[in-house]
């Protein structure tokens, strides 16, 4: 028998959950990217960490164009290269290896299919290069399981960009309010709770997992 309206608005809405990919659905330490493939420059933890400081520039400077969509990888390689002590050649082998720094994260992946086997949309929004968003597309089924998904390279805008938030949701079709958004960056989580979108602070997928659990999401 059908529901009536009146029990049909009693029903407990689900959430439609917008999920971050590097370092949330697939794994992203750039740390330690770069200490395996330029061990000369990244001989410790810390020189690794200095390293990544000055390569990706916190996602701001020529990587950050990169993600945006703005400069070719041809590009990013050479303004890496002339602003720092790295070569083209050494430039250009961190720029091949991400592929397969990103990785799936079996946890996050798993808590994907419990969510949408509950009935949750699932949806993406990813600063990505162009390059690494069409290799996962092409290399991972559970890309499968998103409806839509929005990458900063084909907007030409990133996170925490007001921009890309507001043009995520209109493509979705969804009201930021009836949407959970998960990314590992705090300045994301700002962003997105300034425009009135619910957001967990993702760290591990273990403690994700215990956050859906508190808001009733997973059993």
């Amino acid at each position: 028998m059908p529901m009536s309206t009146d029990q049909a608005q009693l029903q407990p809405r689900l959430p439609h959950i917008i999920f971050d990919f590097g370092g949330v659905v697939f794994r992203w330490h750039p740390a330690t990217l770069l200490a395996r493939v330029l061990p000369r420059h990244a001989p410790t933890p810390e020189a690794a960490e200095q390293l990544k400081a000055v390569f990706f520039q916190n996602y701001e400077g020529d990587w950050g164009a990169f993600d945006s969509g703005l400069i070719s990888a041809d590009e990013v390689v050479q303004r890496i290269s002339a602003r720092t002590n790295l070569t083209p050649a050494e430039v250009q082998a961190v720029v091949d290896a991400v592929p397969d720094e990103l990785a799936p994260q079996a946890g996050t992946v798993a808590l994907m299919q419990v969510l949408k086997a509950a009935g949750h949309r699932l949806f993406y929004l990813s600063n990505m290069p162009a390059p690494y968003a069409e290799h996962l597309e092409r290399t991972h089924a559970f890309m499968a399981w998103f409806e839509r998904g929005v990458f900063s390279s084909r907007v030409r805008t990133g996170k925490p960009g007001r921009r890309i938030y507001e043009l995520a949701l209109a493509d979705f079709g969804i009201p930021a309010a009836d949407a959970l958004f998960i990314d590992d960056h705090p300045v994301n989580i700002e962003a997105a709770t300034a425009l009135g979108l619910p957001a967990l602070l993702f760290t591990t997928p273990e403690q994700l997992a215990a956050d859906l659990r508190q808001r009733g999401l997973l059993g």
